[in-house]
């Protein structure tokens, strides 16, 4: 079993960043592909960003494409999504999570609780 701990939300500004983190608990995190989802109030969990367990091969949903940058260091068992240039639309949970790298929700079986993220316009 992995636990996984999201850092890092918070409330910003349009046009502002924020760092996600994702702590794992333990060393297999390195074997996992790492998703990170979000969550906006009466929508559906949507896909933003995964990275194979070596950290390559990263994707990007459309919406975050050249705003989000997805990253891991096996070394520290984290990982993490810098995000740049927010908008008030970002504004959901963000979720990061382990297993199979895919763009889909079901693929991944480890789950982190959600952090929050605000972005007030």
């Amino acid at each position: 079993q992995v636990q996984l701990v999201e850092s890092g939300g918070g409330l910003v500004q349009a046009g502002g960043s924020l760092r996600l983190s994702c702590a794992a608990s333990a060393r297999t995190f390195r074997l996992y592909a790492m998703g990170w989802f979000r969550q906006a109030p009466g929508k559906e969990r949507e896909f933003l960003a995964d990275i194979s367990p070596s950290g390559g091969k990263p994707d990007y949903a459309d919406s975050v494409q050249g705003r989000f940058t997805i990253s891991r260091d096996n070394t520290k068992n984290t990982g993490y999504l810098q995000m740049n240039s927010l908008k008030p639309e970002d504004t959901a949970v963000y979720y990061c999570a382990l297993d199979r790298l895919s763009r889909l929700s079901r693929s991944y079986n480890y789950w982190g609780q959600g952090t929050q993220v605000t972005v007030s316009s």
